[in-house]
């Protein structure tokens, strides 16, 4: 319905009510222009709900890069359709046709000088009508809020440092808690001596249920005291039950699996027997944490409703809706019985720790009714225990005519799954419920669907013009360490393989890479991004210099989303530094051009983090990289300087830019190392031990 979405409150303001949820991704921002476009409203007139059961429209998880194609596309018809109606009832009210009366910043006119706000011609229920996606939304050239830099909505609190996140939330009466997590992966809990704890001063209670302990204390001090000694008083059994993180690969590509035929042309195998045309190449990514600044949290509340108990929980999940089911789903609630509310947590781009903490907090909740008590992780629990982006092995094989031209290609990759989100796995996908007394552990991590960009398979179809390719996708069925959604999913990886590839194949042809790349390039829009980043960074201008590199890679993000293609500048002495980037990128319409870059930005600064620093390390028990000194990432003063340019939309619609960077950046760094040094790293992170390895003996 039109009012699901768009409401007219008194004082003139537009309530707009999407169902994705601000990350710090700007969203929020770039979705009111819309409405305000649609509805010929000024932009400080609209106010955006914050996501919450109940009461916005369900829009599934915020997440694949797709907020602005699916709620920008569904606010847009019904702000439309909401202008029409309002337009409608002037036009009734004056007895002209609609077709001649204008609004600016929502007052309609009539050519003869009568007016009225839209707040003057609406009445109860006008807007309870269906979206029937029958109104006109705006031309282009009729846009004036749409295309433009608007200040972002979020940024005022979080500039002046007022409170805005969900770690700030205080509520009368709250009450604080803490989880005692398992010592390592298969630790099983057999005793524990809760009295020392109860004996604090301050502590409410102790809450055990299988190997899921918690407390709950008056004040955070007080839990964090209480937790530390809970932990001391508790004893576990522990068996190994990890890999050799020494040698991942290995593991990765002998581990249970089964394969899928992503794409395939029916063309030949690669064979090296056939002649001097035959390439192949093996990379890898290790496992990657979200490493979050701010750790996860929530808040919950259990109250009595009659004879019902009412399940209140405030959270940063990137889907209200779907963790409401699953913490109805494991506590054998009705789903009317939970209410869930986002509240701006850190940002994360997937599945970390802020579904598992909703359930920590909800399970301590009951345990003191009628107080709401809020759970932090710490630490070590967001970097050991929070889903990891999976690690993964990509092989290519390709056979080359005599200039150099791909013939045939073959890839394939082995890794975990992306998916273990709430919703998406049989057992009840949170931490806690797997803990608990009679708990299932969380299965092997499934895949999005194809026709959704796939998981580990996302980007492993290459975007060339290559006449035989067939491509692979190894799924493991067993998991190890529980992996799930982290920005681009597999596509960060299979870029890096591919375009390192690419440039690997070029080289051997003798072929500059950019040349190389074009030549087997015939999509428009790619090719435009290509040449756009290599005019913008000098690329034909660069003068080799010893220790300095560049390179170049380029990608579709899901072959459906924004078109990317980055410029890397690195300098190669003791260490890598990245020094600029340079990014070229077609994502369509850009509703707010910087937001749009605040993103792509982002994304290329994050992927150097990946590609020069990150690696979730482990024993045969547990993760030991739980702290910003063992799991490091990219420090203010290692950030590149970033320049970013937007291709014109040319009547294109938008497409997402979320996560379009990350592969093509990780790609570009790797080449641009090889072009600096001659070493040819095909193992992530891009750290010296690494590239001492890659060295030829």
């Amino acid at each position: 319905m039109v009012d699901d979405w768009v409401r007219l409150l008194p004082g003139g303001i537009v309530e707009v009510r999407s169902g994705k949820v601000e990350l710090g991704q700007g969203v929020l921002t770039a979705l009111a222009q819309i409405v305000a476009e649609e509805l010929d409203v000024d932009l400080a007139r609209v106010r955006m709900t914050a996501a919450a059961t109940g009461v916005s429209p369900n829009e599934g998880y915020t997440a694949g890069s797709l907020s602005i194609q699916h709620s920008g596309a569904a606010l847009r018809m019904a702000a439309a359709e909401a202008r029409a109606v309002h337009l409608d009832a002037a036009a009734q009210r004056w007895q002209v046709s609609a077709d001649v009366l204008t609004v600016t910043d929502g007052v309609v006119a009539a050519p003869d000088g009568r007016s009225a706000t839209y707040w003057e011609l609406t009445s109860e229920g006008l807007l309870h009508r269906r979206v029937t996606g029958a109104a006109p939304t705006k031309a282009a050239a009729d846009r004036r809020i749409v295309g433009t830099r608007v200040p972002r909505l979020d940024l005022p609190d979080k500039l002046a440092g007022r409170p805005r996140f969900a770690h700030d939330l205080t509520l009368p009466g709250m009450a604080y808690g803490r989880v005692v997590r398992p010592p390592s992966r298969a630790a099983a809990l057999q005793s524990v001596d809760a009295a020392r704890t109860l004996a604090l001063p301050g502590v409410v209670t102790v809450v055990r249920d299988g190997d899921f302990l918690g407390v709950v204390a008056e004040r955070e001090e007080v839990a964090l005291a209480a937790a530390e000694r809970l932990r001391a008083d508790a004893t576990w059994e522990e068996r190994a039950t990890l890999p050799d993180e020494s040698d991942l690969p290995t593991f990765l590509t002998s581990a249970p699996a089964v394969g899928t035929v992503v794409a395939d042309t029916g063309g030949a195998e690669p064979d090296p027997v056939r002649g001097n045309g035959f390439h192949e190449a093996r990379y890898d990514r290790p496992y990657l944490a979200h490493a979050s600044m701010g750790p996860s949290t929530a808040t919950a509340r259990v109250t009595a409703d009659g004879d019902e108990q009412v399940l209140e929980v405030w959270t940063h999940s990137q889907g209200v809706y779907l963790l409401r089911r699953e913490l109805a789903r494991a506590l054998g609630l009705a789903e009317e019985q939970v209410r869930v509310q986002h509240v701006a947590g850190a940002g994360c781009y997937g599945h970390n720790g802020a579904d598992d903490v909703a359930l920590d907090a909800a399970l301590l909740a009951l345990a003191v009714p009628g107080r709401p008590v809020q759970v932090v992780w710490s630490r070590p629990d967001e970097l050991g225990w929070a889903p990891f982006g999976p690690a993964a092995v990509v092989r290519i094989a390709a056979e080359v005519d005599g200039d150099g031209a791909v013939r045939t290609w073959r890839h394939d990759v082995w890794g975990n799954g992306h998916v273990t989100r709430p919703g998406f796995v049989r057992a009840v996908g949170l931490l806690a419920a797997s803990h608990r007394e009679g708990g299932e552990p969380i299965g092997p991590a499934g895949e999005p669907s194809l026709a959704n960009g796939g998981g580990a398979a996302r980007n492993a179809v290459p975007g060339y013009d290559f006449p035989d390719q067939r491509v692979v996708n190894h799924l493991l069925s067993v998991m190890p360490l529980r992996t799930s959604a982290l920005r681009a999913l597999g596509a960060f990886v299979n870029v890096f393989a591919i375009e390192s590839f690419m440039d690997e194949l070029a080289a051997a042809a003798g072929r500059d890479p950019v040349e190389y790349r074009l030549a087997q390039l015939s999509d428009p829009r790619g090719r435009a991004v290509v040449e756009a980043v290599v005019r913008r960074s000098g690329w034909a201008d660069w003068t080799p210099t010893e220790s300095l590199g560049h390179g170049i890679a380029y990608a579709r993000y899901k072959n459906t989303s924004a078109y990317c293609a980055v410029v890397a500048e690195v300098e190669a002495t003791s260490e890598v530094r990245v020094r600029r980037l340079t990014l070229g990128v077609d994502a369509g319409l850009v509703v707010n051009p910087d937001g749009a870059e605040n993103q792509i930005e982002g994304g290329a600064i994050q992927a150097t983090s990946w590609a020069l620093r990150e690696r979730v390390r482990f024993d045969d028990r547990s993760v030991t990289s739980d702290t910003w000194e063992t799991y490091p990432i990219l420090t203010f003063s290692e950030v590149p300087a970033v320049d970013v340019e937007l291709l014109p939309d040319n009547g294109n619609p938008s497409l997402g830019v979320g996560e379009t960077a990350q592969g093509p950046t990780g790609a570009a760094i790797a080449n641009a190392i090889h072009d600096a040094i001659g070493v040819r790293v095909r193992s992530m992170p891009f750290t010296a031990e690494r590239i001492v390895a890659a060295m030829p003996d």
